[in-house]
């Protein structure tokens, strides 16, 4: 695999003109123009309106573009479906402050899944063994620079085998505090039933995204108490089931015994 150049600099120096390029592409020509606006058809206006319909409740993405210029906007992970779920819920005229970091290895893994996070996706790659810290470096320079910028990551890691919501990975809490920028719940329903880990590809169905309130940066269990909060409030199932402290053992204690 080639070696990702993280001090490119339409990565690190957006000039203004450049603005509306990271959700699709890192380089701006009229091939990536009919790429970017192509794709925007397929996703918005067939895929996620006919093959899976997909239903948007809560804060109006309109609401929140206007309060947070910049935010990173987390969610359950479940799906292949789920970064291009939230990605397409969001108003096309947003998708120029729209950012997706996404795994290097599956997303960056061959010529084909290239192509599409390059040109379609405007992912970031996240190095998940990288020692260095360059992603990190790289997101964190994103988030301080740019004057708008909506990064969509999911802090469990990786995809949840089980469906259910894991323990969210600190990642979040490092952008979130050292940039202060806040935070977005979102949730996905459904995710897991139409493209569990393992298939091939999606099924047909329904698919909701809950958009939730913002929350303000903290650490990490902090925001995985209140995302947990949130998304318990209409999804008592979407977390495993706490296992319960085993409780020390009672001897049982016969009449007999106290009138010794």
């Amino acid at each position: 695999m080639k070696d990702w150049d993280y001090e490119n600099e339409q990565w690190t120096k957006l000039p203004t003109y450049l603005k509306h390029l990271p959700l699709f592409t890192r380089h701006i020509d009229f091939f990536s123009v009919c790429m970017r606006f192509l794709w925007s058809l397929i996703l918005k206006n067939i895929i996620f309106k006919f093959y899976i319909r997909l239903k948007v409740t809560g804060v109006p993405f309109k609401t929140v573009y206007e309060k947070h210029p910049k935010l990173i906007i987390i969610s359950n992970h479940a799906s292949h479906l789920d970064a291009v779920s939230i990605a397409a819920s969001i108003p096309r005229r947003y998708w120029l402050s729209v950012y997706i970091a996404a795994a290097k290895d599956y997303f960056f893994s061959n010529p084909l899944f290239m192509f599409f996070s390059q040109h379609c996706l405007g992912a970031i790659p996240i190095d998940r063994k990288d020692r260095k810290g360059e992603a990190v470096n790289l997101i964190l320079k994103l988030l301080t620079e740019l004057p708008r910028m909506w990064l969509i990551i999911f802090p469990e890691g990786t995809r949840s085998q089980t469906g259910k919501v894991q323990e969210f990975k600190r990642g979040v809490s490092i952008f979130s505090e050292k940039t202060q920028t806040p935070i977005l719940f979102t949730y996905l329903e459904g995710n897991a039933d139409l493209w569990p880990k393992g298939q091939f590809f999606a099924k047909p169905g329904r698919l909701v995204l809950h958009v939730g309130p913002v929350h303000p940066p903290g650490p990490i269990q902090e925001v995985y108490a209140a995302y947990k909060s949130w998304v318990m409030s209409f999804s008592p199932e979407a977390f495993p089931a706490e296992t319960p402290t085993s409780s020390p053992e009672i001897k049982e204690t016969s009449d007999d015994s106290s009138a010794e």
